[in-house]
């Protein structure tokens, strides 16, 4: 594919030709937009577990304490949290009572649109408004993948 030019001098010169350079920035531009979409779904899918392993943890915190004082308000899981996550913001979705709470993880930044929450029945749901994302239908876990799928 490399042209040969002869100079006046009769010495040989190799290039690309323009049309070879301009074949290659397509086929890269072509690459480029199947490759960026597909990263950032895997760049999103990856943040997912933060929340779903913190929520399963505070999820802990507040059984073992159920355990010791026979009530949920004031569970230590229930305390704002909003600087432990790069990508989510955890608090109880409502005011814990003495027999139930709600656990919440709401997405910031890059993971805005997903929130996850869990209950003391170990009940979760998914509300995902991100672009292309789906909530489960029923909405009775916790969305990993854009079709909705747990």
């Amino acid at each position: 594919m490399r042209a040969q030019r002869s100079k006046p001098s009769g010495t040989a010169e190799t290039g690309f030709t323009l049309i070879e350079v301009m074949i290659t920035v397509v086929i890269v531009a072509i690459l480029a937009m199947v490759a960026v979409p597909s990263y950032r779904d895997y760049v999103t899918r990856g943040n997912i577990p933060e929340a779903t392993s913190r929520l399963a943890s505070k999820q802990v915190q507040m059984e073992q304490f159920f355990q010791d004082n026979r009530t949920y308000v004031a569970g230590p899981a229930c305390a704002s949290d909003t600087t432990a996550s790069k990508y989510f913001n955890f608090t109880c979705g409502a005011t814990p009572t003495a027999v139930g709470y709600t656990l919440t993880a709401t997405g910031k930044g890059a993971m805005a649109g997903f929130s996850y929450t869990i209950n003391q029945t170990g009940a979760k749901t998914s509300t995902i408004t991100a672009t292309g994302w789906s909530n489960p239908s029923p909405n009775n876990c916790w969305a990993t993948r854009k079709d909705g799928s747990c």
